[in-house]
């Protein structure tokens, strides 16, 4: 059985530059986050912004998921941090998503 190769990122411009996108709003994120003493929210996005820069294709999906999930429902970064930070983090991890989707969709 042939294993499939995943494209490299720089070969998916959509992708990687979307994800680049999403790395640089996850250092605001986090550089808020530590100036405003907030442990948890470091803690949880302080690996994000390496991993969105440097994920192959296949581990950015599992990547924008964790991402994703700091907009929960009962506990949500909304509720500590400004809308100017997690807003288009919010939005840049959706193009992302897409991106992933559309690629997956096409192989």
């Amino acid at each position: 059985m042939a294993r499939r190769v995943e494209p490299a990122r720089h070969e998916l411009p959509a992708i990687d530059e979307t994800a680049m996108a999403a790395a640089r709003g996850a250092d605001k994120l986090l550089d808020c986050a530590r100036e405003r003493g907030l442990e948890r929210w470091t803690v949880f996005l302080a690996p994000l912004p390496d991993q969105l820069r440097d994920a192959g294709v296949g581990e950015l999906r599992v990547v924008a998921q964790r991402a994703r999930a700091a907009y929960g429902s009962k506990d949500s970064i909304r509720e500590l941090l400004p809308a100017d930070l997690t807003e288009p983090f919010l939005t840049d991890i959706d193009r992302l998503r897409k991106a992933l989707a559309r690629e997956l969709a096409e192989r």
